[in-house]
Parts: structure tokens; C-alpha cells; sequence
């Protein structure tokens, strides 16, 4: 054994090429950027029994929703492994093989005890991370914190201009409430690295959390065409510029890029992606106050349809239900908020109580039964947390509350839900609506 990577870790093959090819295709794989197959299918092919390329290129099967494909990688992976490899490569081997095959929790738990043991190993450290990461999807009230705690147990492991580190200790800042290091750390991330969608996604997420509109805009147009439309995050972090122009009341541009980019027709997105970016922008439209042109929500329900039909996943639930909402099938939104209430009571969803409330709150939003939604959404704002994803994700749901007091009459509520937002970061959205409470 004479290989290493990057961070001066044996690997268990003899073939410079393989190695080669494998640091290549991690490099791609946790920059998000294309090529990544390629790089580790190459990997493999000059040393089929190289078990580490298998198990990443599983990963990269399992990031792309490929999960029949990502099954069957880890699976040639564990058997490789236990022929050739070492203690690291069989643990690191056996947290990925966890979190392909659904056991979550135990992947967590597996993942923060093997980082103790190589904190170097990026693949493994990177799985708790980020929006979709094992502790955003925990149920978990503190995963923004979880995810700075780790993240600032292990820097002393790496390089001050680390961009790989740099890239997912700037998101964890930003997501919980440091956006200035957030910024100062995913911005320089992206310097030394360009090609990385995951620093550009991140540096998109401060901005929008410092209120900086219009250097979210700049930087989305700059960085945005030099990534393929192929790319997985391509239409997500469109769909950030669509926010942008929302929220500065340019209702024309902001549909002119969802149409070009996020709509499921011109998306390449993952499932959960695809979804959550549809419904998400469609909802804020119309609880702006915008019409929905025709076709719109029956095209993403069309797609929606052919996913996440089993409740139990918060993030896609919580989705699934805006659409039923607005399409007014109520069936599957009530079908979906009866499973859910049975895995709260069963203690068999993390994320709790608040999963199936924020779905009846879209139900009764969507019937313009404000009161109601308002009676749902209140005891719950504290909780929302828990379904993951991000602050920019999870903020649809503050919109509605802020919206539907609003509606039903209460002024005094809204304005101090305005005042603690636009005290947090400017808001040209937020002052609208403020100053058309003041002058009402």
C-alpha cells in the first residue's frame, strides 16, 4: 500500500491511477461539480478491487437518488473491504453503508465516532452537513448548532484555505445566525475554489440571510452559467435568484427563471430538489399576492405524483402537502397528515408533532381560513426547525403565519413578526408589508 489522498490517508490499492482517479472523483463528488462518475467509474476500472471508489461512487448513486444503483455499490464495497482494506476504510465503509440503507440514526451516531477517530476523512464528515445532511433530517431542534459544534470540533484537522472545509464550516455559521463569518468563510471557499456548487449554493444562502438582494443577484448571474445545466443544484440555485426577484416585486423576472430553470420541465435537479423548489416558489407567488399562471401547479403536481408517496420524510412531506393544497386534492393531503399523525403517536417521527401541523396549516391557508392557519402555525414557529432543510427553505412557513395575521386581523402580531425579521436583515418584501400595516 502506497497511496495516499489528499489528506494523508492510506489508500488500499497499489495503482497510482486509481488513486489518481479516485481524489479526482471525491474532489467532483463533494464540489457537486460534473465529471465526478467519470472520475470514480475510472477509479474502479483500474483497480476493480479498490473498495473505496465503489463506496463513493455509491455515495455520489445515493446523492443523484440512484438508490437501486447506490445499493448495490456499497454492498460490492462492504465485501471488497473486508478483503482490502484497512480499519478506517471498513468504518468509513460501514457509515456510508448505514446511511444508504435508511438507518439514519445509527449513521449519525456512526459518523461522529468515526470523524473522532480520522477527522480527515471529508467524505464521512460531510454527511452530517449541509441542508440534507444526517443532522438537518434528525428531527433534531438544534441542528443548526449540531452542525457548527462538529464542524469547530475537527477545524484544527485542516488548512486555513481547506476549500472543502471552508466551503461547509461557512454554511454551518450562516445557517445559524453568524452570517458574517458565514460569508467570510463560503466567499473564500469559492475563491479558491470556483467549479465547487457547494460554496456557491452556500455563499447564495448568507447572502439571502445578511438581506443583501442584490449582491445575491450579482452573484447568482456571474456564477450560475458557467455550471452546466446538467449539474444536480443547477435549477436550485436558480430558484434562489427567482427568490430574489420576488422579493424586490419583479413578479415578471422571477417567473421568466423559474420557467427557464426550476419548472420540472426544465430542471435537472434531484426529486427532493424539484419539489420543494416548485411548490416552494408557487406557494410564496401566490401568498404574495400574484397569480399563478395557468398550468403551473398541475405540472409540478404532475411530477410530485411520481414521489415521496409515504409520509415520513418531514421535508418532502411538508412539500407534498403545499401542492395538494393548492391543487385542492384534498384526499392526499389528508391521507398524508392521518400517516403522519400515526408515526407521532407511534414516537416513530423525530421530527414530532409539528410535520403534520404545518400540512393542515397549508390546507387551511389554501381555503383562505386564515384564523385557522394562524391557530396551527403559532404554537409551532419554534418547532419548524426540526423538518431540515435550510433557514431559506423552512422561511415559507413564517410567510404564511406572517400572511395569514395579516389577513385575519391581526395587525399588532404581524408587525412585530416584520419587526424582528427586518431587525435580523432588510427586507424589501418586509417593508412593503410594514409600511402598508403602518399606513392601514
Amino acid at each position: 500500500m502506497t497511496c495516499l489522498d489528499r489528506y494523508g490517508l492510506p489508500l488500499s490499492t497499489s495503482s497510482d491511477r486509481a488513486a489518481e482517479k479516485y481524489q479526482t472523483g471525491l474532489d467532483l463528488l463533494l464540489s457537486l461539480w460534473p465529471g465526478a462518475a467519470q472520475s470514480l467509474e475510472a477509479a474502479i476500472a483500474a483497480d476493480p478491487d479498490f473498495a473505496l471508489a465503489y463506496a463513493a461512487r455509491a455515495r455520489l448513486h445515493a446523492i443523484q437518488a440512484e438508490l437501486t444503483q447506490a445499493r448495490s455499490r456499497i454492498a460490492t464495497a462492504e465485501e471488497l473491504v473486508t478483503r482490502h482494506g484497512t480499519e478506517r476504510e471498513r468504518s468509513h465503509i460501514g457509515v456510508l453503508s448505514l446511511a444508504i440503507n435508511g438507518q439514519s440514526a445509527k449513521a449519525l451516531d456512526s459518523v461522529l465516532a468515526h470523524a473522532d477517530r480520522w477527522p480527515q476523512d471529508i467524505l464521512i464528515l460531510s454527511l452530517p452537513l449541509g441542508a440534507f445532511g444526517l443532522f438537518a433530517f434528525s428531527g433534531m431542534a438544534d441542528h443548526d448548532q449540531a452542525r457548527v459544534d462538529l464542524c469547530e470540533r475537527h477545524a484544527r484537522h485542516f488548512e486555513a484555505d481547506d476549500w472543502w472545509f471552508l466551503t461547509y464550516r461557512g454554511w454551518a455559521h450562516g445557517e445559524n445566525g453568524n452570517v458574517t463569518l458565514g460569508r467570510e468563510l463560503t466567499q473564500r471557499a469559492l475563491e479558491v475554489r470556483r467549479n465547487n456548487v457547494n460554496a456557491a449554493h452556500a455563499f447564495a444562502h448568507v447572502l439571502h440571510e445578511s438581506g443583501a438582494s442584490d449582491e445575491a443577484e450579482a452573484h447568482i448571474t456571474d456564477w450560475l452559467p458557467g455550471y452546466d445545466r446538467s449539474g444536480i443544484l443547477h435549477g436550485h440555485i436558480a430558484w434562489h435568484g427567482a427568490l430574489v426577484a420576488l422579493e424586490k416585486g419583479d413578479t415578471q423576472r422571477a417567473l421568466a427563471i423559474y420557467t427557464e430553470h426550476v419548472a420540472p420541465s426544465a430542471s435537472t435537479g434531484v426529486p427532493i430538489n424539484v419539489v420543494s423548489d416548485t411548490s416552494s416558489f408557487l406557494w410564496r407567488l401566490q401568498a404574495y399576492g400574484h397569480a399563478v399562471p395557468a398550468g403551473l401547479w398541475d405540472e409540478a403536481a404532475s411530477y410530485a405524483s411520481n414521489y415521496f408517496r409515504q409520509a415520513g420524510f418531514p421535508f418532502a412531506d411538508f412539500h407534498m402537502a403545499l401542492i395538494a393544497a393548492a391543487t385542492g386534492d384534498h384526499g392526499a393531503l389528508e391521507g398524508r397528515v392521518a400517516a403522519l399523525t400515526d408515526l407521532v403517536e407511534f414516537g416513530s417521527l423525530p421530527a414530532g408533532p409539528v410535520v403534520p401541523a404545518i400540512c393542515r396549516a397549508a390546507r387551511a391557508f389554501a381555503e383562505e381560513d386564515y384564523i385557522g392557519c394562524v391557530r396551527l402555525l403559532e404554537p409551532m414557529a419554534g418547532e419548524v426547525v426540526r423538518i431540515g432543510g435550510s433557514g431559506a427553505q423552512r422561511e415559507i412557513v413564517e410567510d404564511t403565519l406572517l400572511v395569514s395575521l395579516m389577513r385575519s386581523g391581526e395587525a399588532d402580531k404581524a408587525r412585530a413578526l416584520l419587526d424582528k425579521r427586518l431587525h435580523r436583515r432588510p427586507s424589501p418584501r418586509d417593508t412593503r408589508w410594514l409600511n402598508s400595516l403602518v399606513s392601514g
